[in-house]
């Protein structure tokens, strides 16, 4: 009995440690699970603590730093007012108009005009120049005709008065992203409440983000079945768009959250709001994103931010929910509404007063159309600066640095030359029609006297961003190389009177080809007058006088000219076989005009930093190639070209005492028509052709030539008015002969020579005889 009770108390102690041996394997599970979290969540928070602090470095880094790479903002020069400026009324109407004026019954706040039947009243908005501050002015301009007769503000009349300039466009970073800074005191009035009042009504109350906007956003997604909405608030979109991307991810929600709380914890509301309103999207143009609403607001309405009213306003606020989707040039209706709720809105907060929003909710978008925009109407002449920029600066400072850069550009004297050749070209297409599809041109216009680019049209399509015709198409210039010639020629020892044989040449060429230029009538004119030949166009006359001086001559003249890279000395550059661009052509004629003083063509005046200082400036430069006495002669016989040769019908559209002085220009086959030529302050080169290269039914004479007139008649240019070097002196010749003759001598006239070069016999028409001068003596004793 005892043996058992013992055995069966080992049995039990047995069953109890095997039940122990099963429990204690389970403990140990258990703990060794719990350890593992414990130290998994201390990891966890370890490298939540180094993300959390790097995305504070972050955060803190780029919102401290240089937050945006600012593009150059390039500048078209400032209007100056003054009393007896030539200035119509009209052209200061486009001027205002393209920076953005609005024109009112009474001018009473800066960017306002009101027009009478001879005056102007301005409200100017000021401008801080590099040489000074121009202050906002209460501008009166009284007007005489097409002058400006008086200038006068509230002390009384003022000598002189600049008008801010036009941008003319901006180089942006690779981005391709543009904004206009501006600080949260310039926001104008009801932008920050629209704002507020339609993304974040709760902005100034949380903490960077809104638990009831998420809890909102998650029940509306759930009842879609998809990622509709966000519940962003204002501080997240910032996020979004300053430090992260715009994909509708999961990821990037719940990277956003804890940056916006950490940018709160460092920054002021304030501090925030003004980078969103620098920030925020707004549309595209083209390939530029428009950014933030200082630069919304001129894309939109052509005008500064400041400057813009309530229904204006409201309309930015609406956009920024979806830029595409509320465009108000394409979809204007759904614009109307998106911005007749934010008004709602506004008046239902208290903002604004109920006959405020029924004034507001009743006016129209008032957005310009984009082509009436100065920004974005200048692409080939901002090519030329950029290619001059470039020369100085590097792209990425170009992109980055908020530079300002001042050029010499004239917006009434661009939309002027834009005019002529828009409507000249279409009438040529009109009356040729199928033979000029396809025609294109391009078009350059300086102050000869400074060098100083006004205008440069770049193809047909004044506003293509693409081929800069102007720039880059180099075509055979033809007949425009003949005043190089004959230049040349001059300094050779000819004049004007020699005479030179317009006669057929066969030539001879090292491969065995025959060189046999012809006259575009297809006939010979015998011996002719040197100026004669080069005002009619002769190609056998200028032919056998280049060939006689050598061509090397005519290289070496052109470089003095201004062509700045080398050419061959071939026979067919006599008679422009080379090939040049227009701004090539427009050096050349620059020194033409000049005097013999090269004045490289010159787009920048000034580069400035962010602030206004200084950075460097362009002076154009001058030095003398040719001697002025010998380029004197070359102008009297290029004024002749327009008188009496193939450029006659720009007198038929334009004044007599204009004294135009120019060359037209058709190639082989007339696929390139040229005309260039120069009045007393303008110089315009202008070439029309086709890309494909083909033939057309047009001269230099009857296409360019048209162009250039009609640009001229628009522009009212002063007259050339040559002065007489010391050593010319002026003598009537006979023109048949060349000889010396007798201003009352039918068929003489007077021409210019080289003191000592004029021709000592002269021919007896019965003026010249001793008893003609013993009559003639006694008249005039006894008159």
């Amino acid at each position: 009995m005892t043996k058992k009770r013992v055995s069966s108390a080992k049995a039990s102690r047995s069953r109890r440690k095997g039940k122990n041996a099963r429990k204690a394997p389970r403990r140990s599970f258990w703990s060794a699970l719990l350890g593992f979290l414990l130290k998994l969540t201390l990891v966890l928070s370890v490298f939540a603590a180094i993300g959390l602090a790097y995305l504070d470095m972050q955060v803190r880094e780029k919102f401290e730093g240089k937050r945006w790479a600012l593009p150059a903002k390039v500048y078209a020069r400032p209007l100056e007012l003054y009393p007896g400026q030539a200035l119509a009324m009209d052209d200061l109407k486009a001027e205002l108009n393209g920076l953005g004026y609005r024109f009112v019954k009474s001018a009473s706040a800066p960017g306002q005009a009101e027009w009478a039947s001879s005056r102007v009243r301005v409200q100017t908005r000021g401008f801080v120049f590099p040489d000074s501050n121009e202050p906002p002015r209460d501008l009166l301009l009284e007007f005489r005709g097409n002058s400006l007769s008086r200038i006068r503000d509230g002390s009384g009349n003022l000598p002189l008065a600049r008008l801010e300039p036009v941008l003319v466009g901006g180089i942006y970073p690779t981005s391709n992203e543009d904004r206009d800074l501006i600080r949260l005191s310039e926001a104008p009035p009801y932008l920050v409440e629209s704002l507020i009042g339609i993304e974040d009504r709760s902005f100034y109350d949380h903490h960077g983000i809104s638990l009831k906007g998420i809890a909102r956003a998650m029940w509306v997604n759930i009842q879609a079945g998809r990622f509709v909405q966000g519940g962003s608030t204002l501080t997240q979109q910032l996020i979004k768009n300053f430090y992260l991307t715009a994909d509708r991810t999961l990821a990037r929600k719940l990277l956003e959250m804890p940056m916006a709380v950490l940018l709160e914890l460092h920054y002021s509301k304030d501090e925030i709001l003004e980078a969103y309103l620098n920030e925020v999207y707004l549309g595209q143009s083209g390939a530029r994103a428009i950014h933030g609403f200082g630069l919304g607001s001129q894309y939109f309405f052509g005008r500064p931010l400041q400057e813009l009213q309530l229904h204006q306003v409201a309309l930015l606020a609406g956009m920024v929910k979806g830029p595409s989707y509320y465009d108000p040039r394409r979809h204007p209706e759904r614009a109307r509404a998106r911005r007749n709720l934010v008004l709602s809105i506004l008046a239902e907060r208290g903002v604004i007063t109920p006959q405020q929003l029924e004034e507001a909710q009743a006016r129209d978008l008032d957005v310009v159309k984009s082509k009436s925009l100065h920004k974005g109407a200048y692409p080939a002449y901002l090519d030329l600066v950029k290619r001059q920029l470039r020369q100085d600066y590097r792209e990425e400072d170009l992109g980055s640095e908020g530079l300002r850069v001042f050029t010499s550009l004239d917006p009434i004297v661009h939309r002027r030359a834009e005019t002529a050749m828009v409507e000249t070209t279409e009438q040529l297409v009109r009356k040729y029609g199928k033979k000029l599809e396809g025609l294109q041109g391009s078009m350059v216009v300086t102050d000869p006297q400074t060098g100083d680019a006004l205008a440069i049209i770049g193809g047909r399509d004044t506003r293509y961003q693409g081929f800069n015709r102007a720039l880059d198409a180099n075509r055979s210039i033809g007949s425009l190389v003949k005043p190089a010639v004959y230049l040349a020629a001059l300094e050779q020892g000819y004049t004007l009177a020699s005479r030179i044989e317009d006669e057929p040449v066969r030539l001879q060429m090292p491969n065995g080809d025959v060189w046999a230029p012809d006259n575009f009538d297809h006939q010979a004119h015998g011996e002719v007058p040197l100026h004669r030949a080069l005002a009619k166009s002769y190609n056998l006359a200028t032919a056998r006088l280049g060939l006689d001086i050598g061509v090397d001559k005519v290289v070496d003249m052109l470089h003095r000219l201004g062509l700045e890279r080398d050419i061959n000395a071939y026979p067919a550059l006599l008679l422009g076989g080379e090939t040049m661009s227009p701004v090539e052509v427009a050096n050349i004629y620059q020194t033409l005009a000049a005097n013999g003083f090269q004045t490289p063509l010159r787009a920048i005046r000034m580069v400035t930093d962010a602030d206004g200082q200084e950075l460097s400036r362009y002076p154009f430069k001058v030095r003398q190639t040719v001697p002025v006495e010998l380029v004197h002669l070359i102008q009297y016989a290029m004024q002749e070209v327009a008188r009496e040769g193939t450029a006659r019908y720009a007198y038929s559209q334009l004044p007599a005492d204009l004294n135009i002085a120019g060359k037209t220009g058709t190639s082989n086959n007339q696929r390139d028509s040229w005309f260039a030529g120069f009045t007393g302050n303008r110089l315009a080169v202008v070439w029309l052709g086709r890309d494909d290269n083909a033939p057309m039914p047009i001269t230099g004479s009857s296409g360019a030539l048209r162009v250039w007139t009609d640009f001229m008649r628009r522009e009212h240019p002063q007259p050339y008015l040559a002065r007489r070097p010391d050593d010319i002196e002026y003598v009537w010749v006979d023109d048949a002969t060349g000889l010396r003759s007798d201003q009352r001598c039918e068929g003489s006239r007077q021409l210019p020579f080289l003191v000592g070069t004029a021709p000592l016999q002269g021919v007896d028409c019965g003026y010249g005889s001793p008893v003609q001068r013993s009559v003639d003596w006694f008249r005039s004793w006894f008159r």
